[in-house]
């Protein structure tokens, strides 16, 4: 019984502790209203300390984004499926939209706030940054001086891509574009680059058919996968590029190297127009409202490459954009083509000819990358695009003609051999070594004797053939990124061997 008594006084004497210690003053705690909701916006009052790019949460828990500031309302974007009605109550959270990162997210499928869609266990991150973060400033930047390789034979030799670099993919519907970028990420199996793969209002057969390329022929333990699919609310499709760049600018920032796709900024922009107008912004060129360039260029901004003293991290962006009728001038490919620092258009004539990747040499520019192309390609490409942009012109002009002089006849052969080797199927993208093979057999005109039906034979050939008769010259070219006097006699011998293999005997020029 004493004992008993002496736990009781003791509890008692540290309850009245904590009660003389415990803070009853009140504290004041905003609380704003409802006005109206629907269509994935909120319109509230009585918030009037609100900042924008804030979080508000609603009583029915759904959490919304502060987008518009009014002198009377505020305007919401909802996050979330959960139902908000007019009456509603609404506090403000304090915090700002932030998505997790760290190597926690490596290999996951997640939604623009980081909450897992793979069935996994909840993410474990290092830290939560916001989705809105400024770009790295002049200073702050370094030049573009190291590739980024596609694995794609027609971009590595003509539009070279570097680290740090915004390159714009845009062309018609099913022409390609994805399949590129998705080769472009499996190709980062051979490097240290970690891939952010953001699909924005996809659907979602397409993005899984791009989660299962990357698993099937890449690496998705070094990619993250953020999906807001067309069923999402259009406040995560809006903030599903932010959260990508975030993501892959975390790794920037440690000193590492990042790709990210967006796929796509059409339809960003439309979710942002939706948005808008619902929110009542004005609107202005094809419905847009104003300020659609600048929320494209202040995302875009933020792909640099940091100086050393910064870590000489690099972040590389991949934004994809749908043309209609192959329309360049309509304004969203206007906006993306001034913000960005290059782009490769797909041509729908093209693709439907079998040409694929089906890039239109003509209209496609990388202003930064070539600087960064590796020597031994930039020296066997020089002349390439010239030589078949003038084929593609000569051979259009030749189609009716029913006899050819010699000269012309062989440089439309010749021309035919470039399209042939430029040619490339998906989900194959190819090491530097085999690449500059390739491109060296075109130059040294050892194709031109092979009949035309088998180039595919010798390409499909020369990997093997290469490893097993010169290996260690493989490896050199990939370290060295050269060719040596001594390492272009042996590489010729090797691959007219090759040829004069694949040729049928006895069989000359196919037509």
């Amino acid at each position: 019984m004493t004992t008993l008594r002496s736990a009781v006084d003791a509890w008692l004497e540290g309850a009245e502790g904590r009660l003389a210690a415990a803070d009853l003053t009140p504290r004041p705690e905003q609380l704003g209203f409802v006005e109206q909701a629907g269509d994935g916006v909120a319109r509230l009052r009585g918030l009037p300390d609100l900042e924008l790019g804030g979080l508000v949460r609603f009583e029915s828990g759904a959490t919304g984004l502060v987008q518009i500031l009014d002198e009377t309302e505020v305007g919401v974007v909802l996050l979330d499926d959960l139902p908000v009605a007019a009456g509603d109550a609404a506090r403000p959270l304090g915090t700002v939209a932030s998505v997790p990162v760290g190597e926690g997210l490596l290999g996951r499928v997640v939604d623009p706030l980081g909450r897992p869609l793979d069935g996994g266990p909840a993410i474990v991150a290092e830290r939560f940054d916001p989705i809105e973060r400024p770009a790295p400033r002049i200073i702050d930047r370094d030049l573009v001086t190291e590739p980024l390789q596609t694995g794609v034979k027609l971009i590595d030799a003509l539009f070279a891509l570097g680290r740090g670099q915004r390159e714009l993919i845009i062309g018609d519907r099913e022409t390609g574009k994805t399949a590129i970028a998705t080769d472009t990420i499996i190709n980062q199996r051979r490097s240290d680059v970690v891939c952010v793969y953001v699909a924005v209002g996809q659907k979602s057969s397409s993005t899984r058919q791009v989660i299962e390329a990357i698993g099937a022929y890449g690496d998705p333990k070094r990619c993250v996968f953020v999906v807001a699919g067309p069923a999402t609310p259009p406040g995560l499709q809006w903030i599903a590029p932010y959260a990508g760049m975030t993501i892959a600018e975390q790794v920037r920032d440690r000193g590492g190297h990042a790709l990210v796709v967006i796929d796509d900024l059409t339809k960003h922009a439309a979710t942002h127009r939706e948005l808008s107008l619902l929110m009542r912004q004005p609107s202005g060129r094809e419905a847009y409202p104003g300020d659609v360039f600048h929320i494209h260029a202040r995302m875009l901004e933020r792909a640099a490459k940091l100086s050393p003293a910064l870590g000489g991290g690099s972040l590389t962006a991949l934004p994809i954009a749908q043309t209609e009728g192959g329309n360049l001038s309509a304004y969203i490919p206007t906006n993306l083509i001034s913000i960005t620092d290059g782009q490769i258009v797909l041509s729908s004539k093209l693709f439907d000819e079998g040409q694929k990747p089906a890039v239109d040499i003509g209209l496609s520019v990388s202003r930064v990358g070539g600087k960064t192309q590796a020597p031994v390609l930039k020296d066997l490409a020089g002349g390439l695009r010239l030589d078949y942009a003038q084929f593609l012109e000569l051979e259009l002009f030749t189609r009716f003609s029913t006899t050819l002089d010699p000269r012309t006849q062989a440089r439309i052969d010749h021309g035919r051999r470039i399209r042939a080797i430029l040619t490339q199927p998906q989900y194959a993208p190819m090491p530097l070594a085999n690449e500059v093979a390739e491109l060296f057999a075109l130059q040294e005109g050892l194709l031109d004797a092979l009949p035309l039906d088998r180039i595919d034979a010798f390409r499909a050939q020369t990997p093997g053939w290469l490893e097993a008769h010169c290996g260690p010259l493989m490896t050199r070219i990939e370290t060295e990124r050269r060719l040596d006097p001594a390492a272009r006699d042996e590489l010729k011998d090797s691959l007219t061997r090759l040829a004069q293999a694949v040729a049928p005997a006895g069989k000359g020029e196919s037509p």
